[in-house]
């Protein structure tokens, strides 16, 4: 009997534990929520501005921005994706700022079959043009071993290496690169393609009936222990 309330004690902990931890995600998950929703419907940073935020920080993600330059279109680098249950491309393209430095652009999202640029020739502007859209935060490393390695044979990436896709996309040189990204907003392009507005803000926030169903295993689990236990007790008083 004291083996199993001992046991029992231990796993109703690990239980409350669990759902202590979900609660804690909750509250950072709410937070982190808020802290989207403010930066989307704050008013557009100059590029020099979220440059010395990132700088302080690391961290522009979700800040409106804007950018003006010229793409590099013979420079694109294709991340897949899915898009409104399609599957398919996001086309990064780098963009060259008046001072010469690049801002690799995601500018929307292409299916497989205009994948090539030859087949969507309509959407490669020329000459200057300003992007306006989100910041969003390079990545440090491979987000999951489970991520295939990109293939920069076939360009294709699995996962936004932004220093590889600068590379890869036959810059000049000594080139300099702004360190995050901008993904274009839903202003259409010449042909309909690449379909910007394709930056994911959706995210799940099950943190609440997590940490209420470790709560209740917890409160079950004590249930049925003191109902074991007064059984016993019953029965040994006889």
């Amino acid at each position: 009997m004291w083996l199993a309330a001992v046991l029992g004690a231990i796993a109703i902990v690990i239980l409350l534990s669990l759902g202590t931890w979900q609660m804690q995600r909750l509250y950072w998950k709410e937070d982190l929520l808020a802290t989207i929703d403010r930066r989307m419907h704050a008013e557009p940073l100059a590029l020099a501005e979220a440059e010395r935020l990132f700088a302080e920080t690391s961290d522009v993600d979700y800040v409106p921005i804007s950018a003006t330059g010229s793409f590099v279109h013979e420079g694109e680098r294709h991340f897949l994706a899915t898009w409104k249950g399609q599957s398919g491309f996001y086309v990064y393209t780098p963009l060259k700022l008046g001072d010469g430095r690049f801002l690799l652009v995601n500018r929307g999202f292409v299916p497989y079959w205009l994948k090539e640029a030859s087949s969507r020739s309509a959407g490669q502007v020329d000459g200057v043009v300003t992007v306006s859209g989100l910041a969003r935060n390079p990545l440090s490393e491979k987000p999951s071993s489970m991520v295939p390695d990109n293939d920069l044979a076939k360009n294709i990436f699995y996962w936004k290496d932004r220093d590889v896709m600068a590379a890869s996309a036959g810059l000049p040189d000594g080139y300099a690169l702004l360190p995050f990204f901008l993904d274009a907003d839903s202003s259409p392009n010449p042909g309909d393609w690449p379909a910007g507005g394709v930056t994911i803000i959706s995210l799940p926030n099950n943190h609440l009936q997590y940490a209420v169903t470790w709560y209740g295993l917890a409160a079950a689990l004590a249930g049925v222990m003191l109902f074991s236990f007064a059984g016993r007790r019953c029965r040994t008083k006889r």
